[in-house]
């Protein structure tokens, strides 16, 4: 029989412990004599608690994962592609898409990036200092100031005018969340979104084609956006929602009276 060695001093301090159903795990020293083993007491809550550490933390990944990639950049990059693909735009040389592509790319989405990065670096800040509403100022003004660059850029070499709309109805979010950020703060992610999804209403009514399916999409990927952001902790339900209703006011506004 393996012999079992009991910390009698456990048992003492720890007696209102001991009520709480202790399951006993043996961890067996020595396989071949069998002389020793130890008895080391775990609460059952604890492996209970394990499924919900798992679920937990994948939903945290997941969170990371859709913010990457639904990051509120995107919005003028996949307007535009959106544009190629499903207006006249369509019948361009893939040579001048393709100059418009990186132009949209650079100015909306390297360029910010790379300024927001190197400004956090010399400040010595860390990411959470970056997100609050204190230090979001700076990222809104290179952000505003990269947009309309694009956006006097595009009217200089005579883009089509649907895709300066773009660029205009983004660099209006911009502002519109940048002043908003002086009270209080909203998620710059569901407005990306909202803003994808007036744009698509304003395109509806402008062509004249159902919108139904896109905007079912958008108002998914909206919601899974937001609650990413709340599962992080960086918004609330009201930034989230207040967020998603300002970019798609403006882009709708912008782009319904600009055509």
């Amino acid at each position: 029989q393996p012999f079992f060695i009991l910390n009698s001093t456990f048992f003492i301090q720890e007696e209102p412990l001991c009520r709480a159903r202790y399951r006993p795990i043996f961890i067996e020293r020595n396989k071949k004599e069998m002389s020793e083993v130890t008895i080391i007491s775990q609460p059952e809550g604890k492996a209970k608690r394990k499924p919900a550490q798992r679920i937990e933390r994948a939903s945290i990944v997941t969170s990371r994962l859709v913010s990457i990639i639904f990051t509120p950049f995107y919005l003028p990059l996949v307007s535009t592609v959106l544009l190629f693909m499903f207006s006249y735009l369509s019948i361009l040389p893939w040579q001048y898409k393709t100059f418009i592509f990186v132009m949209v790319y650079l100015f909306t989405i390297f360029i910010p990036t790379m300024l927001i990065h190197l400004y956090r670096r010399y400040q010595g800040w860390s990411m959470l200092r970056l997100i609050s509403r204190e230090g979001r100022m700076v990222p809104y003004i290179i952000s505003i100031t990269s947009y309309f660059m694009c956006f006097y850029l595009m009217r200089i070499f005579h883009f089509p005018h649907f895709l300066c709309i773009i660029i205009l109805a983004a660099l209006f979010m911009q502002i519109i969340c940048a002043f908003t950020n002086i009270w209080f703060k909203v998620s710059t992610h569901t407005a990306a979104i909202g803003g994808i999804t007036g744009g698509i209403l304003a395109y509806a009514e402008i062509f004249g084609f159902n919108p139904l399916k896109w905007l079912c999409l958008c108002l998914i990927v909206g919601g899974l956006v937001g609650t990413g952001r709340m599962i992080l902790r960086q918004h609330s339900l009201h930034q989230v929602v207040y967020g998603f209703l300002i970019g798609a006011f403006i882009s709708f506004a912008v782009i319904y009276m600009v055509k």
